[in-house]
């Protein structure tokens, strides 16, 4: 029998997607043996702030660009489809049942851990999936840590941040070596972020 594509499924309001999220991805593919990543686009976090988040469509057209040359990576705006707000146990059940062939594997920062008791059925969550979690600056410990689902992958601390990059362009700086070239373009061209 054929083994299960391992699709990791990195979620994120990418308010720009950058440099740091695409090396992130690579290092799931080259090194935690995924197969792909695909940058699931999320039209709003219930746990975050909106003020400053772009629209839906812009923040996916930015994932489409920085992922169109790279057959690893693929964007998805399947939350966008799904009713609001999304949940990620909701995500994942409907892509599951879409894709019987793949396995999935959301792919999370170290930060989310403190609150996953808060998400939509965390409980199921950790008890059907395995979900890769690599390093995010200043995590603080939490219950979950050592928890049997969580595989802890070694990724290079990435210290970027989209609220950094969306701060420097604010202040009118030249930010365009965080970003992937054209998503930088697009940016320019729409005048985000000022």
């Amino acid at each position: 029998m054929k083994e299960e594509a391992k699709t990791g499924l990195f979620f994120g309001s990418f308010n720009p997607i950058h440099n740091g999220h695409l090396m992130i991805a690579s290092y799931m593919v080259e090194y935690a043996g995924l197969d792909q990543v695909w940058f699931v686009v999320s039209p709003h976090n219930p746990l975050k702030e909106k003020s400053t988040l772009l629209a839906g469509h812009h923040r996916l057209t930015m994932v489409n660009m920085a992922v169109e040359d790279d057959r690893r990576f693929k964007s998805s705006n399947i939350e966008f489809k799904l009713p609001k707000p999304s949940y990620t146990i909701d995500t994942l059940t409907y892509l599951s049942e879409k894709f019987p062939g793949k396995r999935f594997i959301p792919v999370l920062g170290s930060d989310n851990l403190p609150t996953i008791h808060k998400w939509k059925n965390w409980e199921a969550l950790l008890s059907q999936y395995t979900i890769y979690i690599y390093p995010r600056p200043g995590s603080a410990p939490s219950q979950f840590d050592h928890h049997a689902s969580l595989i802890r992958v070694d990724a290079p601390l990435i210290t970027v941040s989209s609220s950094f990059i969306r701060k420097g362009i604010k202040e009118g700086r030249d930010m365009r070596y965080f970003l992937p070239e054209k998503v930088w373009k697009y940016i320019t061209e729409m005048n985000f972020y000022r």
